[in-house]
């Protein structure tokens, strides 16, 4: 039970900064440990964690002299190949049975957890997360296209004597058309690119306020483009048509 220990290196720039912290002393729970080494530097986990935030010592000298234990709670194992996890996994459990002297028939006193639970876990969180950020991105797309809607149908209501107009003179009802749906269409991508732009802020915001590692890719921006182009035509086709049969004489009388 000695107490020396290592430390990461984000540990030692929070206490030493630029200054060698071997041989010296630091004080856990009142009690002075000697740092007799540094670990390398690993960065960030892909869950987000700084894997160079912790201190390493005996686990003898941390179980009774810092948590006043004689058990271990957790013990890391690993495996020398993907192959041998699942004997592995059977060995630990005999041995540990053996260890907690349990007959045969007795239920584990213990959990073993080996990474396939872990990856399942983590992609049943992502699932849901992924689900959840869709039915957002899809309420929000929703609204957007009926705002899209109702105003160009304000708009073809205020400019049908405009559209009069242009009939009148040779437009034909593909010419209205088409000059509505680039109109919706213009609105459409001018709202995709601002939200492209406050997403990227938002995300370079994120990554450099909680430390997390994120990436905007050149997919993802094509990606919001081409809703963006969806959008525009689906939800401005009706407002275009009701403007290209307008009948012109009406129009032309419209107040």
């Amino acid at each position: 039970m000695t107490n020396v220990c290592l430390l990461g290196r984000t540990v030692v720039g929070m206490l030493f900064g630029s200054d060698d912290p071997l041989g010296k002393i630091i004080r856990l729970q009142n009690q002075p440990f000697r740092i007799i080494g540094v670990m390398q530097p690993k960065d960030l986990s892909s869950n987000g964690f700084d894997q160079d935030d912790f201190i390493v010592m005996p686990y003898t000298t941390a179980m009774k002299k810092l948590r006043g234990m004689y058990w271990l709670d957790d013990i890391y194992a690993s495996a020398i190949s993907a192959d041998a996890i699942t004997p592995a996994v059977e060995q630990i459990a005999n041995l540990l049975r053996q260890r907690h002297h349990l007959r045969p028939g007795e239920p584990d006193d213990f959990n073993i957890r080996h990474p396939e639970d872990t990856l399942k876990a983590q992609e049943s969180t992502s699932h849901t997360f992924t689900l959840m950020l869709g039915s957002i991105a899809s309420v929000s797309l929703l609204v957007g296209g009926i705002g899209i809607m109702n105003i160009m149908l304000v708009s073809v209501t205020e400019r049908t004597r405009e559209i009069g107009v242009r009939m009148a003179v040779g437009a034909t009802e593909q010419d209205v058309r088409t000059q509505f749906l680039i109109e919706a269409l213009t609105l459409s991508l001018a709202g995709g690119a601002v939200g492209v732009a406050l997403g990227i802020v938002a995300s370079t915001g994120v990554s450099k306020l909680l430390n997390w590692p994120s990436i905007v890719t050149p997919f993802a921006i094509l990606a919001a483009v081409a809703f963006s182009i969806a959008i525009g035509i689906f939800f401005g086709y009706y407002p275009a048509l009701k403007a290209s049969q307008l009948d012109p004489i009406h129009a032309l009388r419209f107040e």
